[in-house]
């Protein structure tokens, strides 16, 4: 698929990883609609280097775990740029809890987590569908998580709903297909601001571990994702990046 001139949204695209994809997306030609909860500055300040880059952008707000601002993001979506043909979901939240901490993963937290990394997910690929086939077709991206290939990540509810993430994309790509494909890329440790918590010792511990001895880029990321997204012969696959750290 060429992407010159397709319109995406990216969830959670204002920052970090999304802000990386929205970027490489950009500069494939898409335009791209910017999606946040909360951080808006960051979200306007990433439309204003997309559009220096020649391509249409727009931030929306909207809480992927409500099914009603999903619906109406798709709608502003189409309504200013003209369609949807590509959609990243990338948008996701945690709480940093050690999985022997069972009293500290409360209820609270754990549904919180699930509905914003997991029921997210499928309300965007759900509210996507109509217009990408109206388009012709389209393709879909979920960013999952090593976390959800193993028992690993910043907390259980976490590692569980990146698993569902993944078994979510193998589902969607048979529910959707032909017109629509679906796949996910699986990030290994990438130092956002997630990852602020940990101290410079622990960052150079995990890179160590690490085959390649070394962490991953958000722009790293990008690259997996945009080419999910280019591939026609590709539907209901998971793409690890992760210096090997699965390995």
């Amino acid at each position: 698929m060429d992407l010159t001139g397709k319109v995406a949204i990216v969830t959670g695209g204002g920052t970090g990883i999304g802000k990386a994809i929205s970027r490489a997306l950009a500069a494939a030609g898409a335009h791209v609609a910017v999606n946040y909860s909360r951080s808006g500055t960051d979200a306007a300040t990433t439309v204003r280097e997309l559009e220096g880059l020649g391509v249409r952008a727009t931030a929306i707000r909207a809480n992927v775990s409500l099914a009603d601002e999903v619906r109406l993001m798709i709608e502003r979506t189409t309504d200013e740029l003209g369609g949807l043909d590509l959609l990243v979901n990338n948008a996701g939240t945690t709480k940093f809890v050690d999985f022997k901490d069972l009293d500290n993963m409360d209820e609270e937290a754990w549904d919180r987590i699930m509905a914003v990394n997991l029921k997210g997910t499928f309300l965007c690929c759900k509210a996507a569908a109509e217009p990408m086939r109206r388009a012709g077709g389209g393709s879909i991206v979920n960013i999952s998580s090593v976390a959800g290939v193993r028992a690993a990540g910043s907390s259980i509810a976490y590692a569980v709903s990146k698993a569902g993430v993944i078994h979510l994309t193998r589902c969607m790509a048979l529910a959707l297909a032909p017109d629509i494909r679906v796949n996910s890329v699986a990030p290994g440790l990438v130092l956002t601001r997630w990852q602020d918590h940990m101290s410079a010792e622990e960052r150079r511990g995990r890179a160590e571990a690490a085959p390649l001895k070394r962490t991953v880029e958000p722009e790293e990321i990008a690259t997996a994702a945009v080419e999910c997204l280019r591939n026609d012969a590709m539907t209901g696959q998971t793409i690890v990046v992760d210096a090997g750290s699965l390995l």
